[in-house]
C-alpha cells in the first residue's frame, strides 16, 4: 500500500517535516495494515522534532496518537478488515496517512466518537485517566489547580476533575483562552501573564491551596506550584514545555509541608495497564455519560504539519489539534 509520511531527517524545526511517499509491506503475525483517518497532535511530538526526547531513528515520522480502518491483518489478529481502532503511544510514527501496526496496542473504537474527536482523546483522554485513576485519584470536594487549561490536554482534565466533584482552577494564557476554560467547567482563571498564579490561587481557595496541581511546564513552574499546595497534596509534571525539570529539595516537601511530587509518563500507563481496552472503555465511558468532552481547536491536513508545528510552539492553538489525511 502507497502512504504518505510525514518525516524529519535531522532534529530541527518546524522545517524539517517533510511529506515522503512510501511503500507498506503487508502485514506480518500479530499486525495490521490500518488506513488512518484522524492524527493527534501532541507537545511531545515538538519534543521528538527537536531532539529533546530522539527518535528511534532517522530519517523518520514522528506522533504517537492516531485512528484510522483496518485494512488487512495478519495471522494471529482478532480484528478484521473494517473495524475501527485507535491508538496512542510508541512505536513513534503516526504522522503518515497508513502505517502497519502491533494489533496489541489498537483499542476497538465505539461507535459514537467521531474519528477526529477520537483522536483527540486517545493519548490526552488516556493520561487523564492515568492521573485520576491510578497517580491520584480525586474526592467530591478536592480542589485542583489545572495549568494550560485551555490547552487539549488542560480542557480534558478540567472535565474529568469536575465529573467527581472536584473544584477546578486553571491558568490560562488570554480572556479569550479563559472562557474555554470556563466553558470546560473551571470555576475560576488565572491569567498568567498579568497574575501571579501562586498569589491567586491562595486567595482563590482562602489561603488554604488546592489538593492537586497539574502541570507540564516543569522548571520554576513546578517549582512554584508547591506553594499553591495544601499539607499532603500532590503536584503532577505532565512534561517540560518551558523547561527541563529542576532538583527539588525534598526539605521543601517535608515533614512540615506534607507534599508529595509525580512525574508519571503515559506511555508507561499504557505499557503497564493490565488491560488496555478496558482501561480504554472506562475513558469512552466518560464520553458517553457527557462527561468528557475533546474541544478540536484546529483540524488540518496531514500535510501542513510544520505549520501546525509553528502555530503549537507559538501558543496560538487551543483545545486539540488533529490532523487529517
Amino acid at each position: 500500500m502507497r502512504a504518505t509520511e510525514i518525516r524529519i531527517d535531522a532534529h530541527g524545526g518546524p522545517d524539517r517535516l517533510t511529506p515522503v511517499e512510501i511503500d507498506l509491506a503487508r502485514p506480518g503475525a500479530g499486525q495490521v495494515l490500518l488506513r488512518q483517518t484522524a492524527v493527534g497532535v501532541n507537545f511531545i511530538d515538538v519534543y521528538h522534532r527537536r531532539g529533546i526526547f530522539p527518535i528511534p531513528a532517522l530519517p523518520g515520522a514522528v506522533g504517537v496518537e492516531g485512528v484510522g480502518i483496518v485494512e488487512a491483518a495478519g495471522p494471529g489478529v482478532s480484528l478484521r478488515p473494517g473495524d475501527r481502532v485507535g491508538y496512542a503511544g510508541p512505536p513513534v510514527g503516526s504522522y503518515a496517512s497508513a502505517r502497519v501496526m502491533d494489533a496489541a496496542r489498537l483499542v476497538r473504537l465505539p461507535d459514537g466518537i467521531p474519528d477526529a474527536e477520537a483522536a483527540a482523546l486517545m493519548l490526552k483522554g488516556m493520561t487523564a485517566h492515568m492521573l485520576f485513576t491510578r497517580v491520584r485519584p480525586l474526592r467530591p470536594g478536592d480542589a485542583v489547580l489545572v495549568h494550560a487549561a485551555a490547552g487539549g490536554l488542560g480542557l480534558l482534565l478540567t472535565q474529568w476533575a469536575r465529573a467527581a466533584g472536584a473544584r477546578v482552577i486553571g491558568t490560562v494564557g488570554s480572556e479569550a483562552k479563559a472562557e474555554t476554560a470556563r466553558a470546560a467547567g473551571c470555576e475560576a482563571t488565572i491569567l498568567y501573564r498579568t497574575q501571579d498564579f501562586v498569589a491567586e490561587t491562595l486567595r482563590l481557595t482562602g489561603g488554604e491551596g488546592v489538593d492537586v496541581v497539574c502541570e507540564g511546564l516543569g522548571g520554576p513552574v513546578l517549582e512554584r506550584s508547591l506553594d499553591c499546595l495544601k499539607p499532603f497534596g500532590t503536584a503532577i509534571n505532565l512534561g517540560q514545555a518551558g523547561e527541563k525539570l529542576a532538583a527539588i529539595d525534598l526539605a521543601r516537601l517535608g515533614p512540615q509541608r506534607s507534599l508529595c511530587v509525580s512525574v508519571p509518563g503515559v506511555f508507561a500507563h499504557l505499557r503497564t495497564v493490565p488491560d488496555l481496552q478496558a482501561a480504554a472503555d472506562e475513558m469512552f465511558a466518560m464520553v458517553a455519560r457527557g462527561h468528557l468532552r475533546p474541544v478540536i481547536g484546529l483540524r488540518a491536513p496531514l500535510r501542513e504539519a510544520g505549520a501546525v508545528h509553528r502555530r503549537l510552539e507559538a501558543g496560538e492553538t487551543s483545545g486539540a489539534t488533529v490532523l487529517l489525511p
